[in-house]
């Protein structure tokens, strides 16, 4: 038989460590760490056509964002400015976000970067980024009226053509 030696509060100096972690994430030097790696939030849509994303920037204006397209990512970069002003009264508190930002959106599909799309409104920076030929959706039309059982098919890249014919 093993002795093992009974240590009552080896368990809450391991949650006093957890507790003194986490107040130092909440207003000591992690949280000036975290402030500095903060990334616009994005939405990614695919469409028949096109990739639109849109990427969740308030607050920086145009001449402060870098945005680079390859065929394979999106990368956006951009740096929000603190005002200087010449006030004697200081603040007591401030959760505004200032410095260097940085986000690459790697794309599912291959874009042509030559035709891209941009518009920044409200915040919100919108990329329509067209997709490549090749890999935009192809539409197969099947022939079941052929005789002897055979079918046919055909190639088109209008979906409008098949829905209404089949619909009709």
């Amino acid at each position: 038989m093993v002795l093992v030696r009974w240590q009552p509060f080896s368990e809450i100096e391991t949650l006093r460590r957890q507790m003194d972690r986490m107040f130092e994430e909440l207003g000591g030097v992690n949280a000036q760490v975290a402030q500095q790696n903060w990334t616009p939030a994005i939405e990614l849509q695919d469409t028949n056509d096109s990739l639109i994303l849109r990427a969740e920037i308030p607050g920086i204006e145009g001449k402060d964002l870098d945005v680079h397209v390859t065929r394979e990512a999106v990368a956006i970069a951009g740096e929000t400015r603190q005002e200087s002003k010449t006030e004697q009264k200081g603040y007591f508190r401030s959760e505004f976000r200032y410095g260097k930002f940085q986000r690459i959106v790697s794309l599912p599909v291959p874009i042509r970067n030559d035709q891209v799309k941009a518009e920044l409104k409200n915040g919100i920076l919108t990329l329509t980024l067209p997709k490549v030929e090749e890999i935009k959706q192809k539409v197969v039309k099947i022939n079941l009226g052929e005789t002897k059982g055979e079918i046919a098919a055909s190639e088109s890249n209008d979906t409008t053509d098949v829905w209404s014919d089949s619909n009709s």
